[in-house]
């Protein structure tokens, strides 16, 4: 792949981003936040974003949207290494509790 192609793979990556953050916005706010890990100041701001200023913003060079799993122990929770599928809800539950407890320390 080349660097074009990796542009055009983020381009298209943020746009997609933008338009589901801000279809669940407008659903379900509660649920966003939690969901995308954002503000609630960035929520209402990427709520109220035209289709045009989307265009502009997704157009950038940048990935919009990150991992939020950034310790080996959610990414070893949520990948399962050396369990059981019977442990796996289980395991995809506590990730989502670590993730959500992180989510709570940034607002």
């Amino acid at each position: 792949m080349n660097a074009d192609q990796i542009l055009n793979e983020i381009r298209e990556a943020n746009l997609s981003y933008l338009m589901l953050a801000q279809s669940l916005i407008r659903t379900d706010r509660d649920q966003a936040l939690y969901r995308l890990g954002i503000s609630e100041e960035s929520a209402s701001l990427i709520a109220l974003l035209t289709p045009a200023q989307m265009m502009k913003i997704a157009a950038g060079n940048t990935l919009l949207c990150r991992f939020r799993m950034d310790d080996d122990m959610v990414w070893g929770l949520l990948t399962n290494h050396g369990k059981s599928a019977a442990n796996d809800s289980t395991n995809r539950l506590h990730a989502s509790i670590l993730m959500a407890g992180r989510h709570q320390e940034a607002a």
